[in-house]
């Protein structure tokens, strides 16, 4: 394994999957192919979706880019305590802000799979959702160093999804910003079982910053630095029942007890809105695809 922009060789249970030879944030938005969703997480395979091609934005018919599926990994270790990242300031949307663990997208293409069938029993019953698991271990090597082997796929729990975009009017402006994020958003949890420290080797081109955190420590983060410069899927997922999660972590979360199949949708908070998205008639359907490819504005 090597890191920094070279190859990274992940190893499962049944194969093994290169990701991440000498690309840059450009080349990534380019070959990365996504997800692309419904408003209610329904596959849409009638058309190709490039990173680069779904985070677009203009007033020209993209107000919301193109929805896309998305997971947002938050680690904690023996201690309950979580692990947040600052992105990198190379990152093309929301550089430089504060997050969780590893915030990135199952990719079409990949090996093992990471396109997930909502509608299958091992899904929509159990929370399975093995793909969007498999690309989290990926992208926790990827950007954090992080070993597979210290994350366990079993132990990795899907907790639920979130709808939301967001226009990155923060570093582009408010008149006709480039970039934003539109996605279906998989929370997933895991929490290590021992005291031994996971080696963390960040990829400068992906994370500035990390550090591990208490609730009282967070908290205290959250009031001492600007609401602007934490993700703004991150804020969203606070008010919507992080804390408890947080609060349950030894007593259900990690075993189902707040796991559901809702997706659910919110709006940013209006220093995310352009000023092409104050249409009025824009609904949740908006940069959605329909099942034959055309994009809803």
């Amino acid at each position: 394994t090597s890191y920094g922009g070279t190859a990274i060789l992940f190893s499962s249970s049944s194969c093994t999957t290169s990701y991440g030879t000498d690309m840059d944030q450009d080349a990534m938005m380019e070959s990365d192919v996504l997800i692309a969703v419904g408003s209610n997480d329904e596959l849409i395979s009638s058309m190709d979706v490039t990173k680069k091609k779904a985070h677009l934005f203009s007033k020209d018919g993209k107000p919301r880019g193109i929805l896309h599926r998305a997971f947002s990994v938050f680690l904690f270790d023996d201690q309950n305590r979580m692990l947040l990242t600052k992105r990198a300031s190379s990152k093309i949307t929301f550089p430089g802000v504060w997050t969780n663990t590893c915030c990135s997208h199952p990719l079409q293409n990949m090996n093992p799979d990471e396109v997930d069938d909502p509608s299958e029993d091992k899904n929509s019953v159990d929370f399975c959702y093995d793909g969007v698991k498999h690309a989290a271990r990926r992208k926790l090597l990827h950007e954090l160093g992080i070993d597979p082997v210290y994350v366990p796929h079993e132990e990795i729990q899907f907790i639920t999804k979130f709808h939301y975009w967001a226009a990155d009017t923060l570093n582009y402006g408010t008149d006709n910003p480039p970039w934003g994020e539109h996605e279906v958003d998989y929370v997933l949890f895991f929490k290590q079982k021992n005291s031994e420290s996971i080696p963390i080797i960040p990829s400068e081109d992906e994370v500035e910053d990390y550090r591990y955190v208490t609730q009282d420590e967070f908290k205290k983060m959250l009031k001492e630095i600007p609401a602007k410069d934490w993700s703004p899927w991150f804020r969203g997922f606070l008010d919507r029942g992080f804390w408890q999660w947080w609060d349950d972590l030894d007593h259900g979360t990690l075993t189902g007890k707040h796991s559901n199949n809702d997706v659910i949708f919110f709006d940013p908070p209006k220093e995310y809105y352009a000023s092409y998205n104050y249409d009025l008639s824009h609904n949740r359907q908006t940069g959605t695809l329909t099942a034959d490819g055309v994009l809803q504005s």
